[in-house]
């Protein structure tokens, strides 16, 4: 149809009652409209899909210290190894109600040592894909008792090394036991060279904390060694009540 018959139309149209011709199609405004929108909604999820690809290949970069652990889950090969380790991780919760509770650093490294306790009796009774996430939380609730032990003998540490500790401890707890427990010996070294009392007491710590590393790396070295775990409970647990010492 021509420009011309259509303009015709519309003015015989136009003279009819109740009909109002509009000049240009609005579908073909919509379809436009609709287009424009639909490109629109393409470069926006382009954007989020690249900002979303960049964000994971940042993660899958991070440093290694921001890295979660990867746990081992060998051990409690039969029953009576699994009651074995079970039973050498009661000490823990037995030593948490016996320390000193003067103030409230000190009352929550006692409750963070029941919680070594708990988590510990935990994990080595689990089996199945449960055992996994009890693993950190056995290795995690550890850390925690080294902080706050940290914080029980040193009130004056430092805050950034406490934030720091509270941000990577879930992530990476070995890595803050291992910082945490090395500011600890230092303090009893330095107490024990002041006050004789304990000094004994010291002494046997070096010991049990020596044999609790040799028997710490065996198990990871020979983890089918049969109460290797166990004896390594009750080596770390005396080295822990010696600690208590320092808080009486």
């Amino acid at each position: 149809m021509s420009p011309e018959s259509t303009s015709n139309c519309t003015k015989a149209l136009d003279g009819l009652h109740g009909v109002h011709v509009v000049p240009h199609s609005p579908f073909a405004y919509k379809q436009i409209t609709e287009h424009g929108d639909f490109s629109s909604t393409c470069e926006s999820s382009a954007i989020e899909a690249n900002q979303l690809f960049l964000m994971q290949r940042a993660w899958q970069q991070r440093p290694a210290c921001l890295r979660p652990i990867k746990c081992s889950l060998h051990g409690d090969e039969h029953l009576l190894e699994t009651v074995a380790n079970v039973l050498t991780s009661l000490p823990f919760i037995a030593l948490g109600l016996q320390a000193p509770r003067k103030n409230l650093n000190t009352k929550l490294y006692a409750n963070s040592l029941i919680g070594v306790g708990i988590a510990s009796s935990m994990y080595h009774s689990s089996r199945g894909n449960l055992r996994r996430y009890l693993r950190w939380a056995d290795y995690t609730m550890i850390a925690t008792a080294t902080v706050c032990l940290s914080r029980a003998l040193r009130e004056e540490n430092p805050k950034l090394l406490m934030a720091a500790s509270a941000l990577i401890l879930p992530v990476q707890p070995l890595m803050v036991s291992a910082v945490h427990t090395g500011m600890m010996e230092v303090v009893f070294a330095k107490r024990a060279l002041k006050d004789p009392n304990l000094r004994m007491a010291h002494n046997v710590h070096k010991v049990s904390s020596l044999l609790g590393g040799v028997l710490f790396i065996a198990d990871d070295f020979f983890p089918r060694t049969p109460f290797l775990h166990a004896a390594w409970h009750l080596a770390a647990a005396v080295g822990v009540g010696t600690c208590n010492k320092l808080l009486e």
